[in-house]
Order: C-alpha cells, then structure tokens, then sequence
C-alpha cells in the first residue's frame, strides 16, 4: 500500500487523489436564482441523498482552490435558499460539462449550455426541461468546513417536488436503472456511465441473517479455487439448503478426486446467481 499524509499534500494533490478514489459520484445539477433574478446552472459531484423521512439531499459547493472564492451557486443559496437539483444522464453530459465553465455572475448557464428552462411549481430556480429527474428543493443549512482554497460547503436541502420522466418507470412502477442512464464522476475528465452491460444486482440480507463466511465447510474456505465474493454469495444464505438426494443420486459418477470439476459448476452456477444449484455442488464434495 502507498500511504499519504493528506496534511502534507496540496490543495491540487489531494484533489487528484481523492476525486479518483472516492468515486463514482453522482452528479448535483444545480439551477439557482439570486435575489436580483439572476439564474445560475451548475453541476456538483459532492453529492448524495441523507435522509428518507424527511427527504433530505447533500451537496457541497466548494471554494475555489486558485483563490478561495465562492461559486455563484453558494451565493445563490445564501441569498435565497432555494435549487433545482436535475440528474444528469448520458444525453446531456457534455451540455452538463460545458455548464460548467465559469461564466461572469449574471450569465445564464442555461443559455449558454443549450438548456430548456422549465418553471418550478414550488420554488423560483427553473428545472432543466432535459433532464430525466428534477428535484425542487429548498435549504435547509449550509454548514461551511472552513474557508481554504478548496474547502466545502455543506448544503443540506429539502426535497419538496420530484419530478421523474414517466417513460423510465417499469411494470412495477419502478425506475428502471438502464432506462435513466445515468452518468456519474470520477477523477479527472473520467465519467461513468449506467448501462445494462455495468449493472448487477447483490441480494440484500435484509431481516434474514446469512450464515456468515465462518460457517462454510472447510473444503471452501481451504479452497483458493472460490474468490471471496463467491464465497460470500454461498454464505448469504439463511440456512444451508438440504442435501439434494435426487441431485446427488444424478451426479453418483463424482468423487472427491474430480473436485476441480465440482469447483468449476459450483462458479457456473453462482454466476447464473442459482445458489442453491452450487450448494448442491458442494454437497458432492462432502459424498
């Protein structure tokens, strides 16, 4: 491991460093209004949803680090306490990107990003008509962590009115991830993007406990032939299914001496995500 002293790097250095590793992160695309009128459009990616009841979301707008100076964002909220949070997916990154130069206070980024403003039912900052989910969001404090080049400013928001397109909802009402597309950051000029190919799904525990890692049978965890991911989808399981007798009399030609064999169908099927086919795999190397 290469260990850093963050007390001894720079502004630029721990930028680099943290940005690339903290990551992927959502992206914040806030629309804001000073007190004159004046509407600013501007994306964060110090970004995230805190709380469920009451709906609360985070972002921090932090000072510049070439000078330590706000962003007209910040200033917008300490005016008026108001911001549009619109989700950024693939189809308007680079319009996303391109609103993120800084323009002169008092120029719409909207104008100059290619955006369609579309009004609030709530608050004054208009939403991107473009993006796929828009949040009207009034706020709730902002907490300054200090104020160096660099140093964040910690908006808590209220979630008042989301607005979701309706054709990215499935049969179920819910939203469907690889219809949102979603974008996200990382370090440097890299982006992520959620495509069906990226996405996975990991059964939660939830209220049913999982066997834990300790309970495997030895012949697994003295195995280097299951990755530790595997072995954890084997030990998520409530209780360790019975012994297939049917499955067992099928497959009487295995012994122990084929459990290279027995190792490779036990992979097979956790990558179909059928754990209870790998168990009775492994009761083959207990027979």
């Amino acid at each position: 491991m290469k260990t850093f002293n963050t007390d001894e790097l720079s502004g630029q250095q721990k930028q680099a460093l943290l940005q690339s590793v903290i990551a992927p992160r959502p992206i914040c695309f806030a629309s804001t209004i000073s007190q004159e009128g004046s509407i600013n459009l501007s994306p964060f990616s110090f970004f995230n949803m805190f709380s469920i009841d009451p709906p609360v979301c985070v972002f921090s707008p932090s000072r510049r680090l070439r000078d330590g100076s706000t962003k007209h964002t910040l200033d917008n909220l300490q005016e008026t306490g108001e911001v549009v949070i619109n989700i950024v997916n693939y189809d308007m990154v680079w319009q996303t990107s391109l609103a993120s130069c800084e323009y002169p206070a008092g120029v719409n980024e909207f104008i100059k990003a290619g955006f369609t403003m579309q009004a609030s039912e709530t608050i004054r900052p208009p939403r991107v008509a473009e993006s796929p989910v828009q949040m009207e969001c009034t706020v709730r404090s902002i907490i300054p962590l200090d104020e160096k080049p660099g140093s964040g400013n910690l908006v808590i928001a209220d979630i008042k009115r989301v607005h979701v397109r309706e054709d990215l909802f499935d049969q179920q009402g819910r939203v469907d991830p690889v219809k949102l597309d979603l974008v996200a950051r990382l370090g440097g000029d890299w982006y992520a993007r959620i495509t069906a190919e990226s996405l996975f799904e990991v059964a939660k525990p939830n209220v049913k406990l999982g066997i834990g890692m300790d309970r495997l049978p030895d012949v697994l965890k003295n195995s280097s032939l299951l990755t530790s991911n595997e072995m954890a989808q084997l030990a998520n399981v409530e209780t360790i299914p019975v012994e297939d007798a049917e499955f067992l009399n099928r497959h009487s030609g295995y012994s122990k001496s084929d459990s290279s064999k027995i190792f490779s169908e036990i992979k097979s099927a956790l990558e179909k995500k059928d754990v209870v086919l790998a168990w009775n795999w492994i009761s083959l190397l207990n027979n």
